[in-house]
C-alpha cells in the first residue's frame, strides 16, 4: 500500500496514543489518523459514517486490554457492522502481550491481519503498512 488516506488508534493509554500517533505521521504514509480511547466509541463513530466510505478508516490498529469493550468484544461488535459498512477495513491487533492464545485467536477473525507486539517503531509500521 503506497498510500494509507485514514488510520484509526483504539487504545486507552495516553502516551501510546501520542506514539502511535508520532510514528504514524513519521512514515508519511497516512494522511489522517483518527482516536478512540475504547472500541465503544469507534463503532459509535463508524456506524453514524458508515455510508461515507471516504470517512471510514483504512486501517484500525487496536489494543488488546481496555475498558469498556476489549478486543474480543469490538471483534464480535466490528463483525456484525462490517456488512453495513460502505467499505473494507483492515484491522490489526497491537499488543504487549506474546501470549500465545491471544495470538491464535486473533488468527481466527478473518478481520484481523496482523498482531503486532508493542513498542510498535516507525520501520514496523512503515513494513506492515507496505505490506496491506
Amino acid at each position: 500500500m503506497d498510500k494509507v488516506r485514514k488510520v484509526c488508534v483504539i487504545d486507552d493509554g495516553d502516551i501510546y496514543q501520542f506514539l502511535l500517533n508520532k510514528e504514524l505521521k513519521s512514515t508519511q504514509i497516512v494522511d489522517k489518523i483518527l482516536v478512540f480511547s475504547d472500541g465503544a466509541k469507534a463503532l459509535e463513530f463508524m456506524t453514524q459514517v458508515k455510508d461515507t466510505p471516504e470517512e471510514l478508516p483504512d486501517i484500525i490498529f487496536l489494543d488488546v486490554n481496555m475498558p469498556v469493550m476489549n478486543k474480543w468484544e469490538f471483534l464480535d461488535e466490528f463483525i456484525l457492522l462490517r456488512p453495513r459498512l460502505s467499505k473494507g477495513i483492515v484491522i490489526l491487533i497491537v499488543s504487549s502481550s506474546f501470549d500465545k492464545r491471544d495470538i491464535e485467536r486473533a488468527k481466527q477473525y478473518a478481520e484481523v491481519s496482523d498482531y503486532i507486539i508493542k513498542p510498535v517503531t516507525r520501520s514496523n509500521l512503515v513494513n506492515v503498512l507496505r505490506t496491506i
